[in-house]
Formats: structure tokens, C-alpha cells, sequence
């Protein structure tokens, strides 16, 4: 499989490179947690903490920003915390991003991948809120807290544990109880134009009201790539990154590093692209017809 990941790469012309594992910065999603460790030696009296990347993506826009052109990545990723059928510590991502290209354009090529690889027919596209609508009769978009809440208690959902007053949450909870599940089933789906507010490192459009150029492909109910036509713009991203946290910080969760050698590359100017990361293992797993992540890594991390 990862030969022919790397045939229909080759075919295109894009460059297969190689970001490190380490990074002085972290995401400061605060969804994400990500592994830290110390580094002594020279270069760093009294040692200096680093993270292990939860995606090679902030590596990955340096080399765009430096004139690199089309690139692909298959690389381990790491996320602390995370662990359950779809879900594993340390996995393996393919990431890459095609200057020149928006999120519509990227999704033709995720699905040329998708069908090469899997042997499927055509992706469907939906946009998010014509899925809430036809699954829920929601707007996603301007829907109040209140009356997510009141579906989510309808279908015996409970919120614990998370700012009740906040409607991305809600939403996240309507979207992975009720209806990802049978995302998919028939044939691999794309839901395109998230919530502005869920717009993490896309781009914004400028309609009323305006959305994430974002995208997340699903097939047979798993969630199996992300993708942005990506933010370029390095004051909105600093932004972002502040906010992000400040919302740690609400969380009771430690503030981490922003990764300055990415706000500087954008500064110099990242070329207008789109980019995806994709899970291979769970393409893998749903290649072979596997149930859990556990079948298709050689050691899960309670054997590791």
C-alpha cells in the first residue's frame, strides 16, 4: 500500500520529503495533547523541552513557504491521551499540499487516491449543513445553543466534562453521536464548509455566513482525512493561536509554545494552497476490512 501511495504520488510530480519528529513548538489545539521531551546537550544549557509533532504540517509550510512546490509526507504522528478502535498514541499520517489548488480541487484528488487505493466507486459531496439539515433538521450554522441542546437530550446524548455554553461542542457531539456513524456506508463521503468558528488552519470564504474551506472525508463511518485550503495569512493565524490559548488556559490546560519558525515562514509567504493529512493506518484497516486499528499496527502501545 504504501508503494502505491508513493506510485500515484510520483505520477503527479509531487516530492516526497521528510520534516523532523521534534519541534520547539506544539499545537495549541486544545483538543490535542501533545508528548514533550528534554533534550540535553550542546546548544541547550540545561536542557530544553520539545514536542513530537502531532502532524508534520507546520514543518511541511516551511518548505512551501521556502519554494518547495507540491509535497507529500508519510510519517508517524503522536498524540498523547488518544486510544480506542480509531484512535492510537503514535500513528502513521500522509500529509501534502498542492499550491494552486482549493479545497474543491483537493477533494478530486483525495478521491483519485481514495479509489486507486480501495477500489471504490465515486466520493459524494455534502456540505455540513446540508447534513445536519437532512439528519437532524438543525442549521449547524444558526441554530442556538439551546436547541442543540434540546436534540442532543432528545437522543439521550449527556454533556460532561465540557463548557456546556459552547456550541462547537454541541455540534461535535450531534456529528459523532448521531450522525457519523453511517457517513459513508455506501460509498466515501466529503462534508465541506464547516462552521468559521471550527476553521482551525483554513482559510475563511466571504460568504453570509462565511465558512471554513475545510473538508473531512468518510468511508464506512470512519473519519479518514482532514483537509484546509489553507490560511495564509500570519496575523489571522497568530490570532488564532491566541485564542486557542485562551481556551487552554479556560480548560485548566498548561499554555505550550507557538511555533514562531511557522508565523515567520508565513510572514515571508506561503504560497495560496490546500493541504490534507490522511490516516494510513486507518486506510489500512479499512482496505482489509479490519475493525480496529489494533489488527493493522504491528504493536498497539499496550505491547509496544
Amino acid at each position: 500500500m504504501l508503494h502505491r501511495i508513493r506510485a500515484f504520488f510520483h505520477e503527479r510530480g509531487v516530492w516526497e520529503v521528510e520534516t523532523p519528529l521534534l519541534s520547539a513548538g506544539a499545537s495549541t489545539d486544545p483538543f490535542l495533547e501533545s508528548f514533550v521531551t528534554r533534550y540535553r546537550g550542546p546548544g541547550a544549557a540545561g536542557g530544553r523541552d520539545y514536542y513530537l509533532q502531532t502532524s508534520p504540517e507546520f514543518a511541511m509550510k516551511r518548505l512551501l513557504a521556502a519554494g518547495s512546490g507540491p509535497i507529500y509526507q508519510i510519517c508517524k504522528s503522536f498524540r498523547n491521551g488518544e486510544f480506542g478502535a480509531h484512535h492510537h498514541p503514535e500513528f502513521t499520517m500522509l500529509e501534502w499540499y498542492q499550491p494552486g489548488y482549493n479545497h474543491h480541487d483537493l477533494m478530486d484528488e483525495v478521491e483519485s487516491l481514495i479509489c486507486a487505493i480501495l477500489g471504490c466507486g465515486g466520493a459524494q459531496r455534502v456540505t455540513y449543513k446540508a447534513l445536519f439539515e437532512c439528519h437532524l433538521g438543525l442549521d449547524p450554522h444558526g441554530s442556538g445553543i439551546d436547541e442543540l441542546r434540546q436534540c442532543a437530550t432528545f437522543h439521550g446524548i449527556v454533556l460532561e466534562g465540557h463548557d456546556e455554553n459552547d456550541r462547537d461542542t454541541w455540534l461535535a457531539l450531534l456529528l459523532t453521536h448521531l450522525i457519523e456513524p453511517n457517513l459513508g456506508a455506501e460509498q466515501p463521503l466529503f462534508v465541506y464548509d464547516y462552521p468559521a468558528s471550527q476553521a482551525m488552519l483554513a482559510r475563511l470564504s466571504g460568504g453570509t455566513p462565511a465558512v471554513a474551506e475545510r473538508f473531512e472525508l468518510y468511508v464506512g463511518g470512519v473519519e479518514l482525512a482532514n483537509g484546509f485550503h489553507e490560511l495564509c495569512d500570519a496575523g489571522e493565524q497568530r490570532q488564532r493561536f491566541e485564542k486557542n490559548q485562551q481556551a487552554r488556559s479556560a480548560m485548566g490546560l498548561p499554555e505550550v509554545p507557538v511555533d514562531g519558525a511557522l508565523l515567520a515562514a508565513l510572514d515571508s509567504g506561503l504560497p495560496d494552497c490546500a493541504g490534507v493529512a490522511l490516516g494510513v493506518d486507518r486506510l489500512v484497516m479499512l482496505a482489509i476490512g479490519a475493525a480496529s486499528l489494533s489488527e493493522v499496527v504491528s504493536f498497539p502501545i499496550d505491547r509496544a
